[in-house]
């Protein structure tokens, strides 16, 4: 039995509970230990019962050592999730050994470990899971003991029969591993852009919700405003008018006069209908996502046409910033020129980017808006720099956006190919 230290499970850090495997582990006990008894007690067959119990009271003991040990709660590190799926593998080897090697139909519960390695942990241990199935399924392909078969009976199945058992074997672990390793880490992907979309959008929005901290603060500070304002007008009137004193008394009033009307303009920042500064025009959005875009040496040019009346909507840092991010990638790649069209009617309002560049790639083309696909390599910002880009940008944009009622549409221009567009259209019900 593996000799266990807490010392070998000090760094509980990663994705896999230890519960979660003490669950299944008993669950295989009591599957091992059915077959034991169906085998060795309904059909009759021999079976070398002690070496078997023995072999199920190690991953019992285990079980009962780790589960007295350790939280329910508790975590694995990668390494001591490993050590303890290695284990499972041994084991089970040591129980085909004893009944017919791979012979035995149980054989392909070889793949069980290789398949939770490869959901939970790094490629470098599922490697070596996949390796001790593979060295263990191949000692017990030539050294077993028979299969467990009728008194007087043997059963041996052919040499060629279970090399195809251990290269199916193989296989499985192959394939298992690989297709098991490549839908978690699509899942893990996914899981960790949403969460950094989250937590872009949680930040836009407390920028937002800073005008309504600051009406708070300003309907706080008008009551002594207030007094302020009246012991100065008091002073004003009975103070001396000459002299430093009179100066004095009149720029405190002028002073007490301008804070009133900062904290008129702070108030306003709270209401429904607060001017520019809580609705804005089509327009005036598409300005203020372009401006810091404006030092790169690209023209941009804003083109809105439209039926009735331009469109207007409340500050949305959603929109703001997957528009904001869309117009930089465009600018990023543009030879020259960037082109942003708005365009409205009754039903829809849409938001067209078209820049001069090489385009899209077709590979990239498919995939964009999925998580960690970047188009930033040899962008105008990461020439002579290291390429860091996650491919987030566009998926937190996408996301965004969409949340926002938004619809997407990604393209190259059309029919030259060249230069890339990406259309945004809203329903009209969004705006105002």
């Amino acid at each position: 039995m593996l000799h266990l230290t807490q010392s070998a499970f000090n760094q509980g850090t990663g994705v896999l509970r230890l519960d979660t495997l003490i669950r299944l582990r008993w669950l295989a006990v009591a599957g091992q230990s059915a077959a034991l008894v169906v085998t060795s007690q309904i059909l009759g067959f021999r079976v070398p019962v002690i070496p078997f119990v023995l072999a199920l009271a190690a991953s019992a003991i285990l079980n009962l050592v780790l589960r007295s040990k350790f939280a329910v709660s508790y975590r694995l590190s990668d390494r001591a999730a490993s050590v303890l799926l290695a284990f499972d593998v041994v084991q089970l080897a040591v129980l085909l050994y004893l009944t017919g090697g791979l012979e035995n139909p149980f054989a392909l519960l070889f793949l069980a470990p290789v398949m939770i390695s490869a959901t939970v942990l790094p490629p470098r241990q599922t490697l070596m899971i996949g390796i001790i199935v593979v060295i263990s399924a191949t000692i017990i392909g030539f050294y077993y003991l028979p299969l467990p078969w009728f008194a007087g009976e043997t059963f041996d199945l052919p040499l060629l029969y279970r090399l195809g058992s251990w290269f199916a074997i193989l296989l499985g672990v192959a394939f298992i591993g690989v297709y098991a390793w490549r839908v978690a880490e699509e899942a893990r992907q996914l899981a960790e852009a949403l969460s950094a979309t989250e937590l872009v959008l949680a930040r836009e929005q407390h920028l937002t919700q800073i005008d309504g901290l600051a009406a708070a603060a300003a309907h706080e500070l008008g009551t002594p405003l207030a007094t302020i304002a009246l012991v100065a007008k008091e002073l004003e009137k009975s103070g001396p008018q000459d002299g430093l004193i009179g100066d004095d008394i009149r720029l405190l009033v002028q002073q007490v006069n301008r804070c009133r009307e900062i904290l008129k303009t702070l108030n306003s920042l709270g209401h429904e209908e607060a001017g520019p500064l809580g609705m804005m025009t089509l327009g005036l959005l598409i300005e203020e996502v372009i401006a810091p875009q404006r030092s790169f040496g690209i023209e941009l040019e804003v083109i809105p046409q439209g039926a009735g009346d331009e469109p207007r909507l409340r500050r949305n840092p959603a929109i703001l910033y997957g528009l904001g991010n869309l117009v930089e990638n465009a600018v990023d790649f543009a030879r020259s020129r960037v082109a942003i069209e708005a365009m409205w009617d009754e039903q829809r309002v849409l938001i067209r980017i078209t820049d001069d560049g090489s385009g899209f790639s077709p590979e990239v083309l498919e995939r964009l808006g999925e998580p960690y696909v970047t188009t930033r390599i040899g962008s105008r910002r990461t020439k002579g720099e290291e390429e860091s880009g996650l491919g987030l940008g566009l998926f937190i944009a996408k996301t965004l956006l969409e949340r926002s009622g938004a619809t997407l549409a990604f393209s190259n221009v059309i029919p030259s190919g060249k230069g890339a567009r990406v259309s945004i259209s809203w329903p009209k019900d969004v705006f105002m």
